[in-house]
Parts: structure tokens; C-alpha cells; sequence
């Protein structure tokens, strides 16, 4: 099995959020933000994984769909820890990531999407 470059990402993305994560402590709006960040990291790679296995190509579609949809949350909780914890490089890093990963999973969308 090949894992391909973005699967590698999108899989790194998810374990950084998580160990990133791990250092913040203290606040009671992190009780919200820390679940709903590491679920929505982790379902981006986990869907689009699962569109590597698709049965058709509406299947897959939706699949990198969903994995796109799971970004963009990622990249909304990220820029609220970023407004929070201003000059922390982990999370500028990762909201860029975020960002570029957001990118390529549009990108994919679009050139998948039925055509009318």
C-alpha cells in the first residue's frame, strides 16, 4: 500500500493538532474548543481516507466532501486559538496548514463535482 503525499498530511495535520493540544491547560473554553479541534482534524484525514476506498465516483466526491467540510472547522477553531494565544508559532503553523490543506481538498472537490 502507497500512501499518497496528501494522505501523509492530512494524517501528520491530525497527530500535531493532538500533541499540540496536549499543552494547553487551565481554560474552561478549551473544555469545548480541544474535542471539537481533535475531531474535526482527525475526520478530514479519516474521510478522505475512506474516499480512497470509494465505490464510485460520487462516493468519492462525497467522501473528500466531508473531508473538506471537517477542514475548514479545523481551520475556524485554529484561528480562534490564534486570536487567544497570540505569538504561539505551533498554532500559526498549523493554521496555515490548515489552510493549504483546505486548498487542495477544494481543489479536489471541484474537479470531481458532476457536471451539468
Amino acid at each position: 500500500m502507497n500512501e499518497n503525499d496528501l494522505q501523509k498530511r492530512l494524517f501528520r495535520f491530525a497527530i500535531d493538532v493532538i500533541k499540540m493540544l496536549r499543552n494547553f491547560k487551565g481554560y474552561s473554553e478549551l473544555l469545548i474548543i480541544k474535542p471539537q479541534l481533535i475531531k474535526s482534524s482527525t475526520s478530514s484525514g479519516a474521510n478522505y481516507e475512506e474516499a480512497q476506498g470509494a465505490v464510485s465516483k460520487p462516493d468519492f466526491s462525497n467522501k473528500v466532501g466531508i473531508s473538506l467540510k471537517e477542514m475548514r472547522e479545523s481551520n475556524y477553531w485554529l484561528r480562534i486559538l490564534r486570536e487567544l494565544y497570540s505569538k504561539n508559532t505551533e498554532i500559526e503553523r498549523l493554521e496555515k496548514e490548515s489552510f493549504e490543506l483546505k486548498n487542495i481538498l477544494g481543489s479536489i472537490t471541484v474537479k470531481v463535482a458532476p457536471r451539468n
